[in-house]
């Protein structure tokens, strides 16, 4: 391929072209300006010999006769030009007859047609009948014109009338000679002086106009570059960005592929980071993100790079690593770095990262692929409050077919009729009466049918979409409790909330605006939380269930007894409801009664309820009662159903008076 110009070398060329066809038409103008100058000059001179000297020697009487007096021819022929500028002059009559020739030597016939021109119409007729280079010959009128001629001297042949002192009608024709090589000389000076004078006033315009387009081009140059760089670069850290990562990957997977290496990735972003920027604000988050940049930067080789993807989140490429061990044991370090606190406009902040890590090729065989499984390999890590995880397969939920369903969950989100929500009675053990519902959301699918929620909802709450999720829900279940009340029926109804939804800043406002939207009171809304939801962050959680409970909404602790929830965590959380696990309650029969009524006794002592979920056999139940669980929930007495079946299940068990649901 043809390597293009660059624009000033383009200019430069197509510039100097043009300043050069100028230069070359401004030159040959004045050359035909001066040319066009020194014929009239030499016509002005040979008019202003004839009309001066011949008229003043040749009388009117000569020219009638056709014959002049010696004396007369001597003094025409002394008197021609002392510098030897007119070498030949004729005269001749009306008759065409030679009245005087300078040049004796000769005896030219009469050009009748310029004699006719000159004597008839009186029209001027020069003519260039020689050229040549001057050889330093000067003609003298005692030279033939053909010596003249041999010696190739420039000469101009004038022929004009004759009319001695204008008195008379023109009385013959003069034919003048004139030697042109010094005109010809100082026409050739001038051109090359003003040819000289051109060249340079042109070639100093072009070297000021090509400095000029030179410095705006490596100006607009240095412009393009730098802007090309700062479009590869984060502005706010000054580490290469995602697109310049992803460049610097694909040739690093390029490389070991050749050469059978190793490539190593590393996904990691700082754990709470939004809080840090809710509470302390964008500038002083800013200025975390920095520093950790800059720590970053401080412990990598010159070979690998550490970018910044966006947010809070960052990546390291290693180059060149050996094995896994050795990304592990990079990853550590990293952790190492973060464990340093950060002093931030006077505050100290203690800030943890999630990593994730993978290789090529033990894990990926491309680009891409490294980045996702990298990215895999952080959300488990992340998930589990590893502080770092290795890629592993087992844990990949990003297989195509969940790719596939969590695409169908978007739709399904955006369409709002797949999903519904049932609801599953909770009955008192003592008085076999319905005290509140627990809201279940269920997906039926346009193609698969029911999805279950053990598949669904872990999606959701993988990809972050549990934040529409539970939106979704509280709304449908605040619209079913609206039409309740307004049909006289209050009956409080428990809510799901993942550890997501609790991480969310203003998760008791949201609650309270749609209580508010909806005009449903707090206490008929309870939301079910469970314990490994409540360790991922225990303060945070803690401090967040505090607020909803102030509004009035009570909370329970699902799946009680599998988690690690200590007695003074349990103490200081403001739980209303313990919920025993089923596994406890199906099992019961095989040591497990034991850890139910303690379970029992200690929401008791705590002033809560003990709530057994799973229950499905009437002596399951019975037992229960008999070890003081106040209230049971399972397909014994009823399994969740939509808004539309739930008086039926009002109606067996009792409750309140169930005709107000019925249409």
């Amino acid at each position: 391929m043809r390597r293009r110009l660059s624009l000033t070398a383009t200019f430069a060329a197509v510039s100097l072209v043009a300043l050069a066809v100028l230069g070359a038409a401004l030159v040959a103008s004045m050359a035909q300006l001066l040319q066009r100058q020194a014929l009239e000059h030499a016509v002005r001179t040979a008019q202003a010999y004839v009309s001066a000297g011949v008229g003043e020697r040749v009388s009117l009487a000569n020219w009638q006769t056709g014959q002049i007096d010696p004396p007369v021819v001597t003094s025409l022929r002394k008197n021609l030009h002392p510098d030897a500028t007119m070498i030949r002059l004729q005269l001749w009559t009306h008759d065409a007859t030679n009245l005087f020739d300078s040049d004796a030597s000769t005896d030219d016939e009469p050009n009748h047609a310029r004699l006719a021109a000159a004597t008839v119409d009186g029209q001027l007729s020069t003519e260039l009948v020689a050229s040549g280079d001057f050889a330093g010959v000067v003609p003298s009128t005692s030279m033939g014109l053909e010596q003249v001629l041999s010696v190739y001297v420039p000469i101009y042949d004038t022929a004009m009338r004759v009319d001695p002192a204008a008195k008379y009608q023109p009385v013959g024709a003069a034919e003048v000679v004139l030697d042109y090589s010094p005109t010809l000389a100082a026409t050739r000076d001038a051109v090359v002086t003003i040819g000289i004078i051109t060249i340079l006033g042109l070639g100093l315009v072009w070297a000021l106009l090509f400095r000029t387009v030179h410095n705006a081009s490596r100006r607009l140059r240095a412009s393009s570059e730098e802007n090309a760089r700062l479009a590869l670069l984060d502005p706010l850290t000054g580490l290469p960005n995602r697109r310049l990562l992803n460049e610097r990957l694909e040739t690093a997977v390029s490389d070991a592929l050749r050469d059978g290496k190793h490539v190593g990735l590393l996904l990691l972003d700082i754990d709470r980071f939004k809080e840090i920027n809710d509470s302390l604000g964008h500038d002083r988050g800013d200025q975390l993100l920095v520093q950790a940049a800059d720590r970053l930067r401080a412990i990598v080789r010159e070979t690998d790079t550490v970018a910044r993807l966006g947010g809070d989140e960052f990546a390291i490429l290693l180059k060149t690593v050996r094995s896994v061990a050795d990304g592990v044991m990079f990853a550590e370090r990293v952790l190492e770095v973060f464990d340093a606190p950060y002093e931030i406009d006077g505050l100290v902040l203690h800030v943890e990262t999630s990593i994730g890590l993978a290789l090529f090729p033990d894990h990926a065989d491309d680009m891409q692929s490294l980045l996702k499984l990298a990215d895999v390999a952080m959300y488990i890590a992340k998930a589990g409050r590893r502080g770092m995880s290795v890629y592993e397969a087992d844990g990949d939920t990003n297989s195509p077919a969940r790719l596939i369903l969590l695409g169908d969950l978007r739709r399904a989100l955006d369409s709002g009729d797949q999903l519904s929500v049932h609801y599953q009675a909770k009955l008192d053990l003592e008085s076999k009466t319905v005290v509140g519902l627990e809201a279940l959301l269920r997906w039926n699918h346009p193609l698969r049918g029911m999805v279950p929620p053990s598949e669904f909802i872990p999606l959701a709450e993988q990809t972050g979409l549990v934040h529409t999720v539970t939106d979704r829900v509280m709304r449908m279940v605040l619209t079913q409790q609206r039409a309740w009340i307004d049909e006289g029926l209050e009956i409080p109804v428990a809510v799901n909330l993942s550890a997501l939804n609790l991480a969310e800043p203003e998760l008791d406002r949201r609650i309270a605006r749609l209580l508010e939207e909806y005009d449903v009171p707090a206490r008929l809304l309870e939301f079910e939380i469970t314990e490994s939801a409540i360790m991922q962050d225990p303060e945070r959680a803690a401090e967040t269930l505090r607020r909803i409970a102030a509004m009035g909404s009570t909370i329970a602790l699902d799946d009680f007894g599998i988690g690690n929830t200590s007695i003074s965590q349990l103490r200081d959380l403001p739980i209303d409801t313990l919920k025993i696990d089923r596994s406890f309650i199906s099992d019961m029969t095989n040591g497990n009664e034991v850890l139910v009524k303690v379970v029992t006794d200690l929401a008791h002592e705590f002033s809560m309820v003990a709530v057994a979920e799973g229950v499905e056999l009437p002596e399951t139940a019975e037992r229960l009662r008999l070890l003081g669980c106040d209230i049971a929930q399972g397909f014994l007495y009823a399994r969740p159903v939509p808004a539309s079946e739930l008086p039926d299940v009002l109606a067996t068990y009792g409750m309140l008076t169930p005709a107000v649901l019925l249409d």
